[in-house]
């Protein structure tokens, strides 16, 4: 298989979704109101992980386009637990995407403590070969969950998987920690806001 050719409509996706995404950012910053999206990234998934993954879970090549969602990653940072929901409906509302899947790991969390929500879309790409549909994963999470991923994402790496107890411990009440570091930002959401309407105004 071409693996350059197969992963390129995944690379357009991922920067036209990019460019989609820090546009509603912008949007809101025009209208000078509270944007609830922080920062966006994207990536394109790893060949070397691609195919490791889809060999964990024995998946053909042939059908790696349809098992593996989240070959295209976008992420969606918020300041706010409640700007989340705010991404996921403006999302819902768009006619260039559709969302074949959610997954909300906010109200349900994973067992290691775990925080975001997931949205599985499908999304045309122009190619020199016509339209051709790419499925992406967009997760949407506020910052102190990306902190807390982020560093549980670089502690699997480390022990490929299986991260000691005494660490999944930690890392669980971390996570709860974060929670609720979200959940007293929430509670002062509207002064944090006006403080940042003053500070853009100067």
């Amino acid at each position: 298989m071409n693996w350059d050719a197969f992963l390129a409509p995944y690379a357009q996706a991922v920067e036209e979704l990019k460019v989609k995404l820090k546009g509603i950012r912008k949007q809101f910053g025009y209208e000078e109101s509270h944007s609830p999206i922080e920062f966006v990234t994207g990536r394109v998934k790893p060949l070397a992980s691609i195919l490791e993954k889809a060999s964990n879970k024995n998946i053909p090549s042939d059908q790696i386009e349809s098992e593996i969602q989240d070959i295209a990653g976008l992420r969606v940072v918020c300041q706010f637990v409640d700007d989340i929901y705010k991404v996921v409906e403006m999302v819902r509302e768009r006619n260039d995407l559709k969302i074949v899947m959610e997954k909300d790991y906010i109200k349900k969390n994973k067992d290691s403590g775990y925080r975001s929500y997931h949205l599985i879309i499908e999304y045309p790409v122009e190619t020199i070969h016509g339209e051709k549909l790419i499925l992406a994963e967009i997760q949407i999470r506020t910052l102190a969950m990306n902190f807390w991923a982020i560093n549980e994402h670089s502690l699997n790496y480390k022990y490929e998987g299986r991260i000691p107890t005494d660490i999944k411990e930690r890392l669980k009440g971390a996570a709860e920690a974060a929670f609720r570091l979200d959940e007293e930002m929430s509670k002062i959401k509207r002064e944090v806001q006006e403080a940042q309407r003053i500070f853009h105004r100067k």
